[in-house]
């Protein structure tokens, strides 16, 4: 390679590395991105009833965080209450679990004795443990304002991509050269529809298992149904791992209720996401964004182990929006174009007489305008 080549080589590698230091920083963006394509829907159906734009943003971003708002009050005071509550009932149960190993001790024969565990001692060789959680308590504390100015750093530029979307679009296009910027621009269309179908279909998802989880609750008497119904919803947006860690809280509250119904809970969220997952889902996503679930697994995966969480929280619109630009781009703009650019080159040779005649293909734009002799030569057209 010559000096200009190894130049190029250094500075893309250069920009690689740092685009990877800021990631984090990018993925943010990205949601900020999501949010504001989402909002914009909204704005545009308040400009349709006559409001200007700039009331239609002020109250689309006012609808959004009350919404936010509600669902952080709702959720919160139960679960601090049932908090309190497990607190308090975990000790109570340790005291009956150690009392019925004490009388289970009298009952069965010596041999077997040293083999019933010892409460009291598990909850010595526990203590240090707790004492660490308690200390990291400050860790805990920064880790949630850390969270809270990533949050408000994404509401800020939400509202000013909301407030003027189309310069911001311009200025992304015109990042590449000018022959390709038309084409951009319409693969922006298109993943703006594919978000907007994915944050419709999402919205039905997380309505059905966030109302069907809140009856199921309410109809087995479990504390705090309203809470953690919403929980499962909000948890629908990460398929698989989600709705997983959305029926530990909900089995904890009713196991210090009655412990039947803690299987009883977890009977219930499996029907209801087996539900969701093989009859709503592939009806909703069919008309609004295809992927495949393996895609689906695989990118949450993926996103989750180089970005970590908020990766893992946002690998869907990720997958939608990478699936747009590898078929637009590398599939129809690169791999199919050079199919057909390698088809119209192809050249096959015809014997004439003696002597090999070159013939170019049906597909080249290049005419043969040879003819043969009578001596099996090949005229020149110009002779």
């Amino acid at each position: 390679m010559n000096l200009g080549q190894w130049i190029g080589l250094i500075a893309l590698i250069v920009c690689l590395y740092i685009l990877w230091q800021i990631r984090e920083v990018l993925l943010l963006i990205f949601a900020a991105v999501v949010l504001a394509t989402t909002l914009n829907r909204l704005v545009r159906r308040f400009q349709r009833s006559g409001m200007s734009r700039g009331f239609a943003v002020s109250l689309s971003v006012g609808i959004f965080l009350a919404a936010i708002a509600g669902f952080f009050c709702l959720i919160v005071p139960p679960f601090v209450q049932q908090f309190h509550e497990l607190t308090y009932r975990v000790p109570k149960g340790f005291q009956l679990l150690n009392s019925w190993l004490d009388q289970l001790e009298t009952r069965i024969p010596g041999q077997l004795a040293p083999y019933i565990p010892d409460i009291n001692s598990l909850s010595k060789q526990a203590q240090p443990l707790i004492n660490r959680l308690l200390g990291s308590s400050f860790a805990i504390v920064s880790s949630s304002l850390e969270i809270i100015l990533k949050i408000l750093l994404v509401l800020v530029l939400t509202g000013m991509f909301l407030a003027n979307p189309i310069a911001y679009r311009k200025l992304f296009i015109r990042l590449f050269p000018s022959f390709y910027r038309r084409r951009v621009d319409g693969i922006l269309d298109l993943c703006e529809v594919s978000l907007e179908g994915w944050v419709i279909g999402a919205a039905i998802a997380m309505t059905f298992v966030g109302t069907m989880s809140t009856i199921g609750l309410f109809v087995l008497r479990i504390p705090s149904a309203l809470a953690l119904g919403v929980l499962a919803g909000f948890m629908n947006l990460i398929p698989n791992l989600g709705p997983t860690v959305s029926v530990v809280p909900a089995m904890a509250i009713a196991l210090l209720d009655t412990p039947w119904k803690s299987l009883a809970v977890l009977g219930l969220y499996f029907i209801i996401q087996q539900t969701e997952g093989n009859f709503l889902t592939p009806i909703v996503m069919a008309h609004q964004v295809s992927l495949l679930p393996a895609i689906t697994l695989i990118s949450q995966l993926f996103f989750l182990t180089f970005f970590g969480p908020l990766g893992l929280l946002l690998a869907l619109p990720l997958t939608v929006v990478a699936k747009i630009w590898v078929q637009e781009v590398l599939i129809k703009d690169v791999l199919d174009r050079w199919e057909n650019h390698k088809s119209s080159r192809e050249t096959e040779f015809v014997v004439v007489g003696s002597k090999p005649l070159l013939r170019c293909s049906t597909t080249d734009a290049i005419t043969d305008q040879t003819q043969p002799t009578q001596d099996g030569g090949i005229a020149n057209p110009e002779d």
